[in-house]
């Protein structure tokens, strides 16, 4: 890890935070105390940021200098509001693609799946705040480098998000095994939001609950699912294969 990608010591991060400088999570020795921490945790939640409590083993590792017990990494990239985000969208006569990555913890996938989005013109991708990937360093290499483009919406949680994305007039499609409608027989020409799920476990029950329509990819051969960053690819170029053939028709008829 390189030193611009961490910021150790209490005032240090402290200082980041009142900055405004974009810091990933925040690592924290397990038994740190005292009245300067305090001020530390109230400048953390105050600024929504993630903490983790973690042994100084972890600590030492990033750096064996002073570090108080603290050290906050620092996010590549400025992460996006999604409640700014889609309206600049609509203000800009865009029609919205945003994918939605529920629980994704695989930084490989996420990647992957980055650069899928940027090269299809997605428009952005939310990720929760807490157990899930984020944008780092390897996250970024992995994607070729296209999170530093894609807007990033990293949201308290993906059931809230999936919310305003419905009232915002946005159909929120679900891929999973679970789904009845081959993923060929949804019409993403429409303001559309696909959701992926974890790895493991795929899309979690209440965001399953609040999709408009579940589809699926139809398996043949032994193995039952795709890996998700591919699943991922195949979503998204669907809805672009659709999209572009809508504009044709659409130019064909002016």
């Amino acid at each position: 890890m390189q030193k611009s990608d961490y910021i150790f010591g209490i005032r240090a991060v402290m200082e980041a935070l009142e900055s405004g400088k974009s810091i990933d999570k925040v690592l924290v020795r397990k038994d740190l105390s005292g009245e300067l921490s305090k001020e530390l945790f109230a400048k953390i939640r105050e600024y929504g940021v993630l903490m983790q409590r973690v042994p100084v083993e972890r600590l030492n590792r990033i750096t064996m200098k002073n570090h108080q017990g603290v050290v906050a990494l620092v996010s590549p990239v400025v992460y996006h509001r999604l409640d700014n985000v889609v309206p600049a969208l609509y203000e800009e006569g865009r029609n919205p693609f945003i994918v939605v990555l529920d629980g994704l913890t695989d930084t490989r996938n996420f990647g992957a799946i980055g650069r899928t989005a940027d090269c299809a013109g997605v428009d952005a991708i939310v990720i929760p705040e807490r157990n899930s990937v984020s944008v780092t360093p390897d996250a970024v290499k992995t994607s070729a480098g296209a999170l530093f483009y894609l807007p990033v919406c990293r949201e308290h949680d993906v059931p809230g998000a999936v919310k305003a994305l419905k009232q915002n007039g946005i159909m929120v499609v679900g891929a999973t095994e679970k789904g009845a409608v081959d993923y060929t027989e949804i019409d993403y020409t429409v303001p559309v939001a696909v959701v992926m799920g974890n790895e493991e476990t795929g899309i979690s029950d209440e965001v399953l609950r609040l999709c408009d329509r579940l589809a699926s990819i139809p398996m043949a051969g032994n193995i039952g699912s795709l890996n998700v960053s591919v699943a991922a690819g195949v979503m998204i170029y669907e809805a672009v294969r659709q999209r572009r053939a809508d504009a044709a028709d659409t130019a064909d008829k002016i």
